[in-house]
């Protein structure tokens, strides 16, 4: 039987609830690709692939809400900043000769906004996002930093535990930074109170509290130079 006709059963919503996560192996990167052209773009899991190795999941509420404040205080950022940035969430990320694909959380083009926009984008001529952002609420089966770092994603965010841990892609790998490559001047360790404030005051307000904080330090900056 030829195992690139084979097309793994779709496991159903209440499957995916109830285990949080899905894990079939043996899968081809054709049997992948047949899979995600079925099920189309309307479905709420997430997915991870690396050679052969395919993960499904379902985001949960405490997964989604970091994700969606992380989300504002880019976008306040780049507000503040007055740059363009170019949100594209959960946008597949995939290179057939790597045999790897992955879902963000969410990402974004930062630094290379300019040069995709517009396009549909190919990572195998189109660089790859800024930035991409995992809310790791449950532990994934596969090393999506070794997914990420051989898409060459620069920048990664992890928020997990109430803590914001940034790293850079240096030489391949992934190194834990205190700094933002993209947003040098943002106090990352602070990143997590405004979520958790998010909780008690509501996301709106959180959000402009956080943008009159980075307009304080974007002031202070402008001072000193």
């Amino acid at each position: 039987m030829n195992a690139q006709t084979i097309t793994p059963p779709v496991p159903t919503s209440e499957q995916i609830i109830h285990e949080s996560k899905v894990i079939l192996k043996g899968v081809t990167w054709q049997t992948f690709q047949a899979l995600l052209a079925d099920v189309g773009d309307d479905r709420a899991w997430r997915i991870a692939y690396d050679s052969g190795v395919l993960e499904i999941r379902m985001p949960y509420q405490e997964h989604e809400v970091p994700t969606g404040m992380l989300e504002s205080f880019v976008e306040a950022l780049a507000d503040e900043l007055e740059i363009e940035v170019m949100k594209l969430r959960s946008l597949l990320l995939k290179r057939e000769d790597l045999a790897r694909a992955i879902e963000p959380d969410t990402c974004f083009y930062i630094q290379n906004e300019a040069l995709v926009r517009s396009r549909n984008i190919d990572l195998q001529t189109d660089p790859p996002p800024d930035l991409a952002v995992e809310s790791d609420y449950t532990n994934s089966s596969l090393n999506k930093f070794t997914i990420y770092a051989s898409l060459g994603v620069p920048e990664l965010w992890r928020y997990r535990r109430q803590t914001l841990e940034v790293y850079q892609l240096v030489e391949g790998q992934y190194e834990p930074v205190t700094q933002s490559l993209a947003f040098p001047f943002l106090p990352i360790a602070e990143i997590p109170g405004f979520i958790e404030q998010s909780r008690e005051i509501g996301q709106r307000s959180a959000v402009r509290l956080f943008r009159t904080s980075i307009r304080e330090i974007l002031k202070n900056s402008e001072s000193i130079d």
